[in-house]
């Protein structure tokens, strides 16, 4: 029997109205889910699977990206003028960031210093300036939607939806200026690079298939048949498999990025809109607006099942930065099932990555422009890497070229 039951239901009645907040509690990293209808963030354990907070963010939250250290989440409000910035240690928006009319789509620069916020109501592409919390600068866009920014940080593409002129946008990010436009014959949706940045996955509205552009050269590569309205496709560092949310039969497509063509199909919810990959690559998390819940994909063939969120979630994204509070210790990256877990890492310049073979074969780790790395680890052995300045440095294995991950190291 409650001593106080008047002040219990008082507590619930604020802490469901997002009134009360507490710092988040995980034991893993987080997954945060932009639930468009409510204007609301779920957070997501995504070691229990549990719903941790729900957070008041700008309103039609259409846009979600975390930085590259996984210490802050910004989310866009496209019905609003603004952008949410979030501190992930204590899931509490702490700056609103005035960008302009229908903010959409962000990106991130890898060092963590930039996002790029599509204002599609304002036709333009503004930069938000991560030390203070403010626009910096912008470069002239019509209508831009989506954009994704090359690895090597240099260019960033922007799906721009002009009537009548549809286009992607090439953008220099050091000088901020347009340097190129390549002409669509449909409006683009969404855009996202490759982890080698040599591939561009697009998708079009009313075309059944992925685009693949070749961005060394420009020049469009065999597109990747789907079903019904593609929405998103990656391939993400480590996977061996792209993957693709194909929205009209509700379900997660993947191809083979080497010959560009399509694998076994796994069923989501509803009107499925994006998705992420965790921080062990082991699981994809895919939003489903119509069924108001997220689909877990346990991408070693377990049982997957699907965790209640707001009303419309569209947009979801996964820590997989070094979690806040923990940037000093030493990084880990295990090597297991020919993968390497996290795929994805963030450390700060000093700070030590260990990599450990849990394997039952043997594999290295060979960087593509940085330190020497380890050619051979047997089953058991490992090997303490640190970096001396910031960037981003992908590696993969020297037994098995085709598994690759990333290093982004970040200032301290």
């Amino acid at each position: 029997m409650t001593a106080f039951p008047g002040f219990a239901r008082l507590l619930a009645v604020l802490a469901a109205s997002g009134a009360l907040a507490f710092p988040a509690l995980a034991a893993g990293p987080k997954a945060y889910v932009g639930n468009f209808k409510d204007s609301t963030l779920s957070v997501i354990d995504t070691g229990s699977e549990r719903v941790l907070a729900t957070v008041p963010v700008a309103a039609g939250p259409d846009g979600i990206v975390i930085s590259p250290n996984g210490q802050r989440v910004f989310v866009s409000g496209s019905s609003a003028s603004a952008v949410s910035e979030i501190d992930a240690a204590t899931d509490r928006v702490t700056h609103s960031i005035e960008v302009g009319q229908g903010p959409q789509g962000l990106a991130t620069t890898a060092d963590g210093r930039w996002v790029l916020v599509a204002v599609n109501g304002d036709d333009r592409v503004a930069f938000i300036d991560t030390a203070t919390h403010a626009v910096a600068a912008s470069v002239a866009v019509p209508k831009p939607h989506t954009i994704a920014v090359r690895p090597d940080g240099r260019q960033a593409y922007v799906a721009s939806q002009a009537p009548g002129h549809f286009a992607l946008v090439v953008l220099d990010l050091a000088t901020r200026k347009a340097v190129s436009e390549i002409a669509l014959d449909k409006p683009p949706r969404d855009l996202e690079f490759g982890p080698d940045g040599k591939a561009l996955y697009l998708t079009l509205a009313g075309v059944l298939a992925v685009q693949v552009l070749d961005a060394t050269t420009n020049q469009w590569l065999a597109p990747i048949p789907t079903g019904v309205s593609p929405h998103i496709a990656q391939h993400f560092a480590g996977m061996a498999s792209g993957v693709v949310v194909v929205q009209g039969p509700g379900e997660v497509m993947l191809f083979d990025p080497a010959t560009r063509t399509p694998g076994r199909s796994i069923a989501v919810g509803k009107q499925p809109h994006w998705l992420d990959i965790s921080a062990d690559g082991g699981k994809l998390w895919v939003s489903n607006e119509g069924s108001n819940d997220v689909s877990v994909i346990d991408l070693a063939g377990g049982p997957s099942h699907t965790v209640a969120v707001g009303n419309a979630p569209r947009k979801v994204a996964v820590q997989r930065g070094a979690p806040a509070g923990h940037a000093g210790g030493s990084a880990h990256v295990t090597i297991r099932n020919f993968a390497f877990e996290p795929a994805q890492i963030t450390v700060k310049v000093g700070q030590p990555v260990r990599w450990k073979n849990d394997d039952g074969a043997p594999h290295g780790v060979v960087f593509k422009n940085g330190p020497a790395g380890m050619d051979l680890m047997l089953p058991g052995q490992g090997f303490t890497q640190t970096f001396d300045k910031p960037g981003v440095y992908d590696y993969a294995c020297s037994v098995h070229p085709y598994m690759t991950a990333r290093v982004t190291v970040i200032a301290p």
